[in-house]
């Protein structure tokens, strides 16, 4: 007898059971496309494109109009003036045309040859511009009785029109950002100081958080008051801790120096976020401080709920507090471990404030974050600034997909 029931998942109701659940999904999709997705393409478009800071704008024709000249009785006369300019100095626009209400009651002199009046309208076509052109428009005119009676003319504005290729638009593309931000040895320098940061400002917030969750793992007295301290340099403001380190290390009046001097331990002041190596040794340390609490806490929560009769087997067995450590703590908390490695790796080479408000990525903290800002806006180059924001998105997904390889492996061990 041949069996006629459909595969599992297949049926009618699965099928229905599938377009609900893409429905229900629909918004989180639709919410991640538009706050994560579409960001990261545009920034992937603008990298291959020659954006300056002044061509987010795309280029338009502007006009101002005023009179020049005193009309307050019939037969005066003056100028109307109508000053026109590329906003860009470099782009084109095609097709410039200006139309503005004529005032009536004005009598108009000798008109530019690409002006004409007709039905109370103003209309000029000035054809295509060049970058940077500007016209100044004069019209001489004469007033009669009736002027005065209607509406002040400057108080319909000019309509102009054009077109123009806009950058950010166009199907015009470089590889130029890319061979700016390779070219020397400066970007080798600046992913060397950010691996530098990343690498050991991560390992070292695991490695801290590690060791104040072993701390604190015990019931005491005032054992709630020192965790709520511990997590003090991760919920405090991020420019109120950086001016307090700032000022504890300065170098003429920091309480760092001036206690290091008279240890005898320095004959002179320091200058920790000036000097090199120092200054990207102090950053780290910074990240290490600030961001240890993190750890500390998810750390923490798995230690306590291991469970303990393993400890108190362990005890019987007469296992050193190290023993312990390696044998019975460790391999429960490689899982936490390795997720907040991912995680702290992936925020700390994106990270900006900390070192910006340090020390502006001088004295070699310069890293990849810190270069983006620099192309973007100091130097107004969007698109090498974009072309950096796509090496440091490359670089992490490499990172993320050689992390879940090894985990991948180790879980299949």
């Amino acid at each position: 007898m041949t069996d006629t029931t459909p595969p599992t998942g297949t049926g009618p109701l699965a099928r229905r059971e599938a377009r609900l659940a893409w429905g229900l999904l629909f918004p989180t999709l639709a919410a991640v496309s538009l706050v994560v997705i579409l960001p990261l393409l545009a920034v992937f478009w603008i990298s291959f494109k020659p954006v300056g800071l002044a061509d987010l704008r795309p280029p338009t024709p502007i006009v101002r109009e005023d009179i020049r000249g005193d009309l307050e009785a019939a037969g005066d006369e003056a100028t109307l003036r109508y000053r026109l300019r590329n906003s860009s100095q470099d782009q084109p626009i095609l097709g410039v045309t200006l139309s503005d209400t004529w005032p009536e009651g004005l009598a108009a002199g000798e008109l530019d040859p690409a002006c004409a009046i007709a039905d109370g309208r103003l209309d000029c076509d000035f054809g295509d511009w060049e970058g940077g052109q500007r016209i100044t428009l004069q019209i001489p005119v004469t007033a009669d009785a009736s002027y005065f009676e209607g509406p002040d003319p400057t108080d319909s504005a000019p309509v102009i029109t054009g077109q123009a290729s806009n950058v950010l638009t166009n199907f015009d593309f470089t590889h130029e950002n890319f061979a700016h931000v390779f070219d020397g040895a400066e970007f080798w320098s600046v992913l060397g100081v950010t691996l530098f940061y990343t690498i050991f400002g991560t390992l070292g917030a695991l490695i801290m958080g590690l060791f104040a969750a072993l701390l604190l793992n015990k019931s005491f007295r005032g054992q709630g008051l020192l965790r709520g301290l511990y997590l003090f340099p991760y919920v405090a403001p991020v420019i109120a801790v950086a001016f307090a380190w700032i000022l504890l290390f300065d170098p003429f009046s920091g309480s760092a120096n001036a206690l290091l001097i008279r240890m005898g331990v320095s004959s002179e002041a320091i200058n920790f976020f000036g000097e090199r190596p120092l200054a990207l040794i102090m950053v780290t340390l910074f990240e290490i401080w600030r961001y240890f609490p993190l750890s500390f806490l998810f750390i923490l929560a798995r230690m306590q709920s291991i469970d303990t009769d393993m400890y108190e087997a362990a005890d019987m067995d007469g296992a050193s507090p190290f023993q312990k450590f390696r044998y019975l703590s460790l391999p429960q908390l490689l899982g936490i471990l390795s997720v907040l490695f991912l995680l702290r790796f992936i925020w700390t080479f994106n990270k900006f404030d900390d070192i910006f408000l340090l020390t502006g990525g001088n004295a070699g903290t310069r890293v990849l974050t810190v270069n983006v800002y620099e192309q973007a806006f100091a130097l107004s180059n969007i698109g090498a600034g974009a072309a950096v924001a796509v090496v440091i998105f490359c670089c992490l997904l490499l990172f993320s997909v050689f992390f879940f390889r090894v985990m991948s492996r180790e879980e299949g061990l």
